[in-house]
């Protein structure tokens, strides 16, 4: 929003799961002490229709992200739950059987108005053992 960007990177252990129509993603994102870290769980649907962000522990989220669909989607604050729109664009899907990447990306917006523009790259490996 008025061409300011910014970036955040983590880089972290978890666990990829493979079923028929979709791929699960579960990590652990730390916070500054003395919170508790927060588990987090992405779905993506093989398909490429839909991603599922959740986020649970002292303050849960749901985030849907559907390709061209708007989703109201609650968002937990130290202060109350935010009732936010979610406008999915893209969604792509790069698996194979060791490493991987994927892409989304939606619009927040608060109040219908436009919050932010977001993309998010998950990249992934697999340890050899």
């Amino acid at each position: 929003i008025d061409n300011q960007k910014d970036k955040m990177e983590l880089t972290t252990v978890g666990t990829i799961e493979e079923t028929d129509d979709k791929y699960i993603i579960n990590y652990k994102e730390e916070q500054e002490p003395p919170a508790a870290p927060i588990d987090v769980r992405v779905v993506v649907r093989k398909d490429e229709k839909s991603v599922e962000m959740t986020r649970s522990g002292a303050f849960a989220s749901c985030l849907t992200i559907e390709k061209s669909k708007r989703n109201l989607c609650h968002y937990g604050t130290e202060y109350g739950d935010i009732l936010m729109g979610i406008s999915g664009h893209t969604i792509d899907c790069d698996y194979t059987e060791d490493k991987g990447q994927f892409i989304f990306s939606y619009d927040i917006d608060i109040n219908g108005a436009l919050a932010s523009r977001n993309e998010v790259k998950i990249n992934f490996r697999k340890n050899q053992e």
